[in-house]
């Protein structure tokens, strides 16, 4: 059974990223693998960059601010490649510079759609840093082989989050990929990036390097997805809050999906589910420290004593509250509510509901004010910006008498809104003042990872369980 390994954009950085990754692939060659990889670091957001210039007409000076991304492709080609492969590289890299250069023409002259245009630029990152990483992987003599995603993922066409096409993209990536495999090659993409029906380039959106090697490995019915970044597997919370934060050892998929949409950077919630629907365990490992064993997610997970696995937030919360007597024993006002949000496209996050008001967090408000002008029909409407949004996450959470009483004495002294406990049994979210997040975080930390000193032994011996 193959395996699908995907390496983030601070995994092929620079030269020494790719000296580390290709690495890594040699140690699992034997294990039939397929290598997706997402752009170089810092690379889409100067594609992305490179776009809003064009669209403010200087295609030009958009033009200039890749060029030294050009560069540091070609650095790491004069590092790690022959003369020819070189040469066969600078070509890959002068096309590229070519097409981009008349594509950000096009966005300054509004000759086609602009979301069409955008996917197009941004996908660059995928198509070179793909491209360059099989050159890499051949000059260390392993048997890789380069295979363009857009033509094995197939989308809709809602450029810059598409979805794919389940069916099609399957049987394209099975067609592909498994030749290839059987004949002793390693397959090499970009992730993010595929195509629609009609052949034109799109993306699959924020995580969609994670979700491409998902949907490849369930595809392929891969034995695991390994996702390589920067960081050792799951944390039991952010580093930058608390550096004491631990390696969770295994979560459920319930588990990782939670904490990856509440704030968890190491994965985003759409690459669970084609390994959930298949059962296919996902890894998460470091890069830096291949030695190092990571998160493993499975299907189900033991919880822990202290049932508190990890702790997640996400900053930049703004709570709607809407207040109507209309709302007293009537039905179809939710319906109504949130058939508004559905037309401006707009996610909620927590939801709380009284007898005459709805309270709900949105962290994305481009389309607030239209939302908040219909919402006014329907009752008095408060905006309030600057809030967090926490997650306590770990399994039996909502059966477990006693824990919620723990947390919330933990962070006593903070002010506490929506409070969410019920709706999953792994998951209890609440809403503070983004000012107080790290402080809340911080506590409940310590709380339930911190450990007194005559208790470590046995603390020890739960911990070597899971964390």
């Amino acid at each position: 059974m193959p395996i699908v390994m995907k390496f983030g954009g601070t995994s092929v950085q620079d030269t020494e990223a790719f000296i580390r990754v290709s690495s890594i692939v040699e140690i699992e060659k034997e294990n039939s693998p397929v290598v997706v990889t997402s752009a170089m670091a810092k690379v889409t957001d100067a594609l992305i960059h490179a776009f809003e210039i064009a669209r403010k007409g200087n295609s030009e000076e958009a033009f200039r601010v890749l060029e030294e991304h050009f560069q540091r492709h070609q650095k790491v080609s004069q590092d790690l490649l022959d003369r020819n492969q070189q040469e066969k590289f600078e070509q890959e890299l002068d096309f590229a510079r070519q097409e981009l250069k008349d594509l950000l023409a096009r966005v300054a002259r509004r000759s086609l759609p602009l979301s069409m245009l955008k996917d197009a630029i941004v996908s660059y990152g995928e198509q070179l840093s793909s491209r360059l990483l099989t050159e890499v992987l051949t000059a260390k003599g392993l048997n890789a082989f380069h295979i363009d995603a857009r033509r094995l993922i197939v989308t809709d066409d809602e450029f810059g989050a598409a979805n794919p096409i389940w069916e099609e993209t399957r049987d394209l990536i099975r067609l592909e990929l498994l030749p290839l495999l059987d004949a002793g090659k390693i397959p090499v993409l970009g992730g993010f990036i595929a195509a629609n029906r009609s052949g034109e380039t799109t993306t699959l959106g924020r995580g969609g390097s994670d979700y491409s090697a998902a949907l490849v490995g369930a595809a392929i019915e891969a034995k695991e997805i390994q996702i390589w970044t920067d960081v050792t597997g799951v944390l039991t919370c952010d580093p930058r809050i608390c550096p004491e934060a631990r390696t969770l050892k295994t979560l459920s998929y319930e588990e990782a999906a939670e904490l990856a949409y509440f704030g968890a950077k190491v994965l985003h919630p759409k690459t669970i589910q084609p390994a959930v629907d298949l059962q296919i365990p996902v890894r998460v490992c470091n890069s830096h420290k291949p030695q190092e064993p990571g998160t493993m997610i499975l299907p189900s997970s033991q919880s822990t004593p202290r049932k508190v696995k990890s702790i997640a937030y996400k900053k930049g919360i703004t709570v709607l509250r809407i207040t109507s007597a209309r709302m007293l024993g009537a039905f179809g006002f939710m319906s109504a509510i949130f058939q508004i949000f559905e037309r401006y496209r707009t996610v909620i996050d927590v939801v709380a509901t009284s007898e005459v008001s709805v309270s709900l967090t949105l962290d994305n408000i481009s389309a607030l004010d239209g939302i908040v002008k219909e919402l006014e029909r329907i009752g008095k409407v408060e905006v309030e910006h600057g809030n967090a949004v926490v997650c306590v996450v770990g399994s039996g959470l909502r059966e477990t008498a006693g824990v919620a009483a723990q947390i919330f004495k933990a962070i006593a002294d903070f002010n506490i809104s929506l409070i969410s406990h019920g709706a999953s049994s792994v998951n209890l979210t609440f809403v503070v003042k983004e000012e107080f997040v790290a402080d809340v975080v911080k506590r409940l930390h310590d709380e339930f990872f911190a450990f007194k000193e005559e208790t470590a032994q046995t603390s020890n011996k739960y911990a070597s369980d899971n964390v």
